[in-house]
């Protein structure tokens, strides 16, 4: 099954550029960055050439790079023995626009990561680098390329990739964001919608429902995606402690998510007391801010911010986390043993903060996460600064018809300029034109412009 990704044109487009930079393809592991990376470069380039450097192609790698920097006193230096290695690796290598080279797991080597900047200085061709650890490359003995490389995300499927998967992406183009379009069509999607909280977006995970239509099967092909990013994350581990700590912090996460509604300028210390119970020591918060860097680097989990009183330049980051799979965050809110209304209610909020991170990454809204917001005794679930009009929107996530008595508030006192309702029971609505209520599932279709 041939899963259509968003990110093939943004590929495309970077090639379009020829920038001159490296791409680094980021994404968790199993997402699909090696699928899609091998139909890009089989389609747009004459010669494609790709190592693995997990696998014996990236070891024959070094070995070739090993030996074309040999130099023996009274022998000439090598004038370039960087396209001395990709020739003797490969006799078919071409330094030309028509050539792509593509190395996947670039983590696992130090000494091939830290010629991204020749490969951006020195090359004609076009490289990618990818791998789903690449928070590894943090350390010490890898050099950091600045100003030669060029960054996209591949994240597991959206919901309109889905649908796209499904065959229900018509719909989902023909739905009028206020409810113009006939009732139908926003029963089906939010069916659709119902099921893609259930499963999440992991390409294994979407072919598994669309094949049988067993959401527990679709369950344990996720727990198995789970389990295989906990034991391959624990390899890049050095303390025993940190590895013991590993499997408890993803249900530590669901946890806070539950019982932190107003957030906390402290996560560590929360996290703390739920794997402890207890006052953890020193060494113990500096193993769990380690791990949870990991997750965030591999793009497991993600932050939330907070607006303090309704005061846009009041901002405390990272006061909440959000998974950045749908299906993730079901799995552990469900260890959590958080009731299903809870679970809904934090599960939508979870799909509309995945949305609102790929608006900051395209310049839409300011931060650099999306922010809540608490104003008085009360909160909104999320409070948005466009980048387009320069207007404050607030937004309220709502499973049922009710609206969030501090979204009212916030607009009386002047705080926001409008509101967006986000509901699963609507079909949609505008209100003297500054609150907008919006099928939850149609938050992909939702902008920040209407104070142009």
């Amino acid at each position: 099954m041939d899963l259509k990704r968003d990110i093939y044109e943004k590929l495309v487009d970077w090639k379009r550029r020829d920038s001159g930079l490296v791409l680094e393809l980021e994404g968790a592991r199993q997402v699909g960055k090696t699928y899609i990376l091998n139909k890009f470069a089989s389609e747009n380039y004459q010669n494609y050439f790709y190592m693995n450097m997990l696998q014996t192609s990236g070891l024959d790698f070094l070995r070739c790079l090993s030996k074309v920097r040999e130099w023996e006193p009274g022998q000439p230096r090598r004038e370039h023995p960087l396209h001395d290695a990709f020739t003797l690796y490969d006799s078919r290598f071409s330094d030309d626009k028509n050539t792509i080279v593509v190395i996947d797991e670039i983590q696992e080597s130090a000494e091939v990561y830290s010629c991204i900047r020749q490969f951006a200085r020195e090359f004609q061709c076009h490289f990618i680098v990818t791998g789903s650890y690449l928070g590894k490359t943090l350390e010490r003995e890898y050099f950091l390329p600045a100003g030669d490389v060029e960054k996209l995300v591949l994240n597991s499927l959206s919901y309109e990739e889905f649908l796209y998967a499904a065959g229900k992406y018509e719909l989902y183009k023909e739905a009028e964001l206020y409810g113009g379009s006939d009732h139908r069509i926003y029963d089906e999607l939010k069916h659709w919608y119902e099921v893609y909280l259930r499963i999440g977006g992991y390409p294994a995970v979407v072919k598994k429902y669309l094949e049988t239509g067993d959401f527990a099967a679709c369950e344990e092909t996720l727990m198995q995606v789970v389990d295989v990013f906990i034991d391959e994350s624990s390899r890049y581990f050095n303390s025993v402690l940190d590895i013991s700590l590993f499997e408890q912090v993803l249900p530590a996460v669901a946890q806070t998510m539950v019982r932190e509604k107003k957030g906390t300028s402290d996560l560590v210390t929360e996290l703390s007391k739920i794997i402890y119970k207890e006052e953890s020591n020193r060494i113990t918060k500096k193993s769990i801010n380690y791990l949870l860097g990991w997750l965030y680097r591999s793009h497991i989990i993600g932050y939330c911010g907070k607006v303090n009183n309704g005061d846009r330049l009041d901002v405390t980051f990272n006061c909440r986390f959000y998974f950045r799979d749908i299906g993730v965050a079901q799995i552990f809110l469900r260890m959590s043993g958080a009731d299903a209304a809870t679970r809904a209610g934090i599960l939508n909020e979870n799909f509309v903060y995945l949305y609102l991170l790929e608006d900051i990454a395209k310049l839409q809204i300011a931060g650099v996460t999306p922010n809540f917001g608490t104003y008085k005794e009360g909160e909104i679930d999320f409070f948005v600064i466009s980048r387009i009009d320069d207007k404050a929107y607030g937004i309220e996530v709502k499973a049922g018809k009710s609206i969030g008595k501090t979204a009212n508030l916030l607009l009386k006192d002047e705080k926001v300029d409008y509101v967006y309702l986000l509901k699963g029971d609507t079909y949609g609505g505008v209100l003297d034109q500054v609150k907008y209520t919006v099928p939850i599932y149609l938050t992909g279709k939702v902008t920040f412009d209407k104070g142009i």
